[in-house]
């Protein structure tokens, strides 16, 4: 088992977490329909007016928090996964949250006139824009498609990469910015796109199912969720099941897998003066963990 330390805890599924400028660390509360920050003292305190299911998070270029909110979940009493969507679910969106003022509004509900279904992880390119994921909402007998778009943080663009996805995850650039890799969840499978201009990506032919190229799958029941990719061009990607994280080479090659206490690690983030500090979030567990990592860190854009 990895050195974890237990940095927080009694969170309600949590994930998305992001080291600010000051050391605080803000993560979202899936189940808890809030973003929390986490001071270098411990203090906590709530960060906007998210509400539905937020998810993935970000800084912006403007110094903003964007996020991915699924829309919210069914929590039945005992359970810290939702069983199908909130009552009042309509749909996923992308926020806009001012850190300082708490300022909280909805950038963006929809793409070429159809609702976002539930939008999970964003990363930002150099150009200020960002690619995110919408993992499509499951139900009892159905369940939404994926997808994977690329959106513009003033709110006038958004446009669809690539489209359908079974369940698209985790998302991150390359450090030369030319790829674009996503976790897709239930098959276990890391996918990449090679990027063309901001927001178009190079299709690749049959048989990938949506232009992505495979570059790596795992066997066995395991699940992938987030990502964030080390500063030499590897990807480590969240690995639910077998609870560690797994890290893949660009050419697909698992570098290695780091264990983690709990089931459920979903989301990786780096920060520190070095990047080699990695957070974790350990979502069964409702806790953020950190530890040493062997490698740096990608430094983020913004």
């Amino acid at each position: 088992m990895s050195d974890v330390r237990i940095v927080a805890s009694n969170f309600g599924f949590p994930e998305g977490p992001v080291v600010m400028p000051d050391g605080a660390i803000i993560l979202t509360e899936i189940a808890g329909r809030c973003c929390t920050r986490i001071g270098a003292d411990g203090a906590r305190s709530t960060v906007g007016n998210a509400g539905g299911g937020p998810n993935g998070l970000a800084i912006g270029p403007d110094g903003a928090l964007y996020l991915c909110n699924n829309g919210g979940g069914k929590y039945p009493p005992g359970h810290w996964m939702a069983v199908g969507p909130a009552d009042d679910y309509d749909g996923g969106c992308i926020q806009r949250i001012d850190p300082k003022t708490g300022d909280t509004r909805v950038l963006y509900s929809h793409c070429n006139g159809h609702k976002l279904s539930a939008p999970n992880d964003l990363v930002f390119d150099t150009q200020g824009g960002f690619y995110f994921t919408d993992l499509g909402k499951r139900y009892a007998r159905t369940r939404d498609h994926g997808g994977l778009y690329y959106a513009l943080p003033d709110g006038s663009k958004i446009v669809e990469v690539a489209y359908p996805i079974l369940s698209p995850n985790g998302c991150g650039l390359s450090p030369d910015g030319k790829e674009l890799y996503v976790a897709d969840t239930e098959p276990a499978r890391l996918w990449a796109f090679d990027i063309a201009s901001p927001g178009v990506v190079k299709k690749q032919g049959w048989p990938s199912p949506h232009g992505g190229r495979l570059i790596a799958g795992l066997g066995g029941f395991q699940r992938f969720d987030s990502l964030a990719v080390e500063a030499g061009g590897n990807v480590a990607v969240a690995t639910l099941h077998a609870g560690c994280i797994t890290v893949i080479a660009p050419d697909g090659k698992v570098v290695r897998q780091v264990a983690m206490p709990d089931e459920f690690p979903t989301n990786i983030c780096f920060g520190g003066a070095d990047m080699r500090t990695a957070y974790v979030t350990l979502s069964a567990t409702g806790r953020l963990g950190a530890l040493d990592w062997e490698e740096p860190g990608l430094r983020l854009n913004f």
